[in-house]
């Protein structure tokens, strides 16, 4: 049998099958491969009897990871988004599988003698070893222990006493990790409201795809567990999509609690071995349920009956680094594959997805009003322009100081929001103008006072902090505009005895550091919570009644046509963390452009009424949904290549143009941000219609694939969450 075989290297060169000999076996078989002079893992995704090169060398039979059905994804892949093979079976399979040894690592484990009783076992050990019989007791009452942990109790020669005497059972055992296995499970079944009701009975009657719009606080979360029981009864699987790892704790205690172990979790912040022992659950069948962030897609089930994407609007779920994709078209795949059931959930749908709702194309499901006795919070506008001119230069508004103490004083908590981490967003000198910026990058340093660094927060690089101009050797430095880090500081200064916790991507580098965060904030350890975007999604504390907006227009300015849309966006699902149990919210915005039509709409919590005014300015501008942006992005180390390589690309994708028809925009130029990770960066931008766009993107893919700068990369965006 001649089986074809895709090897594990990425590379645009090796991009392709190679033939090996090999029994029969499953498409999809894992497989270990000689390959040049290395030792390599493989993945058959075909077999044929004959081949046209003599001498192969043979493929060993590993395991079958990978599905019939996920070999389909794989070549949606290929074709949606030009990744390589290897990319995206990488996506189907736990990096403990990438090597040959068995990923199940197993230690020595320790047993008490079975076929003797306890009292049998003692008289072997004797009464002159009280060590030895400690240890026996311990690991009879505990059916058994690793040797390791015994031994780190006991000490070595007790536990070697108990095995030259024959009194305890070796074997070797695989631990199975549990992530977040001491999280709270509370299960909050309800009786669901008549419209709850209704949303769970017209998924469940019907099939395609379906638009769960639910202003914050709706109980859409118990519409998602509904639906999944009532998958789960007809032996069906689901998969449940959250957009941050923040939000999976909270998640994942409702569902096991409803669920139990049939939940397993899946998300870039488990370990090799955590993130391997879910996905064998998921494979195996023990587990129905999976529940992550975008990598949760792919995970390894079948008769899948219901893939739910929650706060389906979040920029999160498009990949921006390679593999490249967009989560909710892979599961639109996926669900019509299978022929399960999508529903995107949120209170500010991404604008094509409540297009395609209007336009009959998903089935539009609306649940207008808060479960909890109390409507959606009040927003108040705070003008700072006239808070300036009165003389307030502090970062918080006279209104925004006295609600933050009266809600103190009522012992209740509070939740403030500043999109941009850090102390200071950057650093100039007021003699010379000099602004410290990143050697990499084409970016502004930001500074840290806690750890006196500046920091690029692109590429991650770190500098000393600077006290004088390095350009003049002036020492009048000035901080640029606050971060979360400036917000802490100037609170602890107004509200000395508050407890004030901090949660920005500074923060939650270590593992496990968002559950602890929230956890801490849940169990009322800390009164006022600042963060950036992490705080603005999904989270559902009872004791938060006041939520503050600082800058709310500071992503209005942006140079992206979605500006608008996730400034909305953002101010929407903060103010939706205020008054969310049996206390009033309130949510107090503070801006520069209160007269601003973002901040009308958003006031009154009028998604619609924003919909159809972005919507027109869409149409007219000739922006998505109405296109489809293309941005082929060039970096090179040598400046002259990049450039080169840009042209070369840009007079393809012209040809295609003249072939093709005429596309609504094409350009080529340098990017926003020119050098990135040292790196100088251009770029070729089209727009095109989405009818133009299903014709020609498959010959965009394969003018670019034909261009390699030398030392650098080249690859195609759609629709890019950063313009920059």
């Amino acid at each position: 049998m001649i089986l074809e075989v895709i090897v594990d290297i990425s590379s645009g060169s090796i991009d392709r099958c190679f033939d090996y000999e090999g029994e029969d076996m499953p498409l999809g078989s894992r497989v270990a491969v000689e390959f040049g002079k290395k030792q390599l893992i493989g993945f058959v995704i075909g077999k044929k009897q004959t081949s046209q090169y003599k001498e192969l060398k043979k493929a060993r039979f590993l395991d079958a990871p990978i599905s019939s059905e996920q070999l389909e994804l794989l070549y949606f892949l290929r074709k949606a988004y030009n990744l390589r093979y290897i990319d995206a079976l990488r996506l189907f399979i736990p990096a403990k599988l990438r090597d040959e040894k068995d990923p199940e690592y197993s230690r020595k484990y320790l047993t008490a003698d079975d076929s003797r009783t306890l009292e049998q076992l003692m008289e072997v050990v004797g009464t002159r070893a009280q060590k030895q019989m400690e240890a026996l007791n311990y690991i009879a009452a505990n059916s058994g222990q690793f040797l390791n942990v015994l031994i780190a109790k006991f000490g070595a020669s007790a536990i070697g006493g108990l095995r030259e005497k024959g009194v305890v059972v070796e074997s070797l055992v695989h631990e199975r990790t549990s992530p977040l296995g001491s999280i709270d499970r509370v299960d909050k079944r309800v009786t669901l409201t008549e419209a709850q009701r209704n949303a769970v009975d017209r998924i469940e009657s019907g099939s395609g795809v379906f638009l769960l719009h639910g202003v914050t606080g709706s109980g859409k979360t118990e519409v998602y567990e509904t639906v999944i029981e009532e998958e789960l009864k007809k032996g069906k699987s689901a998969i449940m999509l959250v957009p941050e790892i923040s939000l999976t704790p909270q998640v994942l205690g409702l569902f096991r609690a409803r669920f139990g172990d049939s939940v397993a979790i899946l998300h870039s912040g488990l370990n090799a071995s955590e993130r391997y022992d879910e996905w064998k659950r998921l494979k195996s069948g023990e587990a129905r349920i999976a529940i992550g962030a975008r990598s949760a897609i792919f995970a390894p089930l079948e008769n899948i009956g219901v893939i739910i994407i929650d706060e389906e609007h979040d920029s999160s779920y498009q990949s921006e680094n390679n593999p490249r994709y967009d989560t909710k078209r892979v599961a639109e795949f996926r669900a019509r594959s299978a022929g399960a059931k999508l529903v995107l959930g949120s209170a500010t749908p991404d604008m094509e997805t409540y297009m395609r709702a209007t336009e009959g194309k998903y089935q539009l499901i609306s649940l207008p009003e808060r479960i909890s006795k109390f409507s959606l919070p009040e927003m108040e506008i705070v003008d700072m322009v006239s808070e300036f001119r009165s003389g307030n230069k502090g970062m918080f508004s006279v209104t925004l100081k006295e609600a933050i103490g009266e809600a103190l004083g009522r012992g209740e908590q509070v939740m403030l929001f500043l999109n941009r981490r850090g102390f200071a967003s950057f650093i100039r000198c007021r003699e010379c103008g000099y602004i410290a910026k990143c050697e990499d990058c084409d970016i502004s340093l930001t500074y840290h006072m806690s750890e006196h660094e500046l920091k690029c927060h692109y590429c991650g690089k770190r500098y000393h902090e600077i006290t004088k101009c390095p350009n003049c050797g002036s020492d009048r430095i000035k901080q640029g505009k606050i971060g979360t880090e400036k917000v802490v500081e100037e609170l602890l200064t107004l509200f000395p005895k508050a407890r004030v916790l901090r949660m920005d991507r500074d923060t939650t580098g270590r593992k496990d550091s968002y559950f602890k965060i929230l956890g801490s904030f849940a169990a009322h350890e800390a009164d006022i919570l600042v963060g950036t975007q992490m705080i603005a999604k999904g989270h559902d504390f009872g004791n938060v009644t006041l939520v503050g907006i600082l800058e709310a227009d500071a992503a209005l300015y942006f140079s992206d046509y979605r500006a608008s849309e996730r400034t909305f966006q953002l101010i929407t699902q903060v103010a939706g963390r205020a008054g969310r149990a049996d206390k009033k919210g309130r949510v107090i915005l503070q801006t520069y452009a209160p007269r601003h039509y973002v901040f009308r709409y958003g006031k009154s919590y009028d998604y619609v009424g924003f919909f159809k005014k972005e919507i027109n300015t869409r149409l007219v501008t000739k922006f998505p949904p109405y296109t489809k942006i293309v941005r082929i992005l060039v970096a090179s180390s040598d400046e002259q290549d990049a450039v080169d390589c840009t042209k070369t690309v840009y007079k393809a994708v012209q040809q295609i143009e003249k072939e093709r028809g005429k596309f609504v925009y094409l350009g080529a130029a340098r990017s926003p941000i020119t050098r990135m990770n040292g790196l100088i960066r251009y770029q070729v931008m089209a727009r095109i219609t989405p009818e133009e766009f299903a014709l020609v993107i498959g010959d965009i893919y394969s003018a670019v694939d034909g261009v390699r700068p030398k030392d650098g990369s080249i690859f195609v965006e759609i629709n890019p969450q950063s313009m920059a």
